[in-house]
């Protein structure tokens, strides 16, 4: 293999993803609009039972183009973590949007924990600014992942070595 034609090879562990899904707070929401143009923004996600749940309130234009059309992708990078730079989380898949009482009581409380103190100085009053009667909850259910491992192919840059290939 010349270069970094198959950067396949480089993947992230499943230790190593849920290592940045746990480390990481901000992802970027990419969905559709109308005319077919992706559009993207960075928020505030919290990783659970193989979903990545984040909110906005249901004026957004996100919410109306996920109802329109489900289909949304996420990107997480290790970027401001301790894990460094060069690690990549991309997951497409279909959203749920949540408005029940009982996905608010867990997730909220989740939520506020990720984004004090900014916003908010607490908790307490991030979960104050969550709970309005706008807001709902999205669920992204993963259905393909792209993963990516910058050490491992620095790690064999420096080496000479492609993971997986004997010499």
């Amino acid at each position: 293999m010349q270069g970094y034609e198959d950067v396949t090879i480089y993947r992230l562990s499943p230790e190593r993803e849920q290592e940045l899904l746990e480390k990481q707070i901000e992802c970027n929401f990419i969905w559709t609009n109308k005319e077919g143009h992706g559009m993207g923004v960075i928020m505030n996600y919290v990783a659970k039972d193989g979903s990545i749940w984040l909110t906005a309130t249901r004026q957004r234009p996100r919410i109306k183009a996920l109802q329109r059309d489900p289909r949304a992708t996420v990107v997480i990078s290790s970027m401001g973590t301790d894990m460094g730079p060069g690690k990549q989380i991309t997951y497409k898949g279909r959203v749920v949007l949540h408005e029940d009482q009982a996905t608010k009581d867990w997730f909220y409380p989740a939520m506020a924990e990720i984004i004090s103190p900014y916003p908010a100085p607490t908790a307490e009053a991030a979960l104050a600014y969550l709970d309005t009667p706008l807001r709902v909850v999205i669920e992204l259910i993963p259905e393909m992942s792209l993963l990516f491992d910058g050490d491992k192919i620095a790690h064999a840059s420096h080496e000479g070595t492609v993971p997986g290939v004997a010499d």
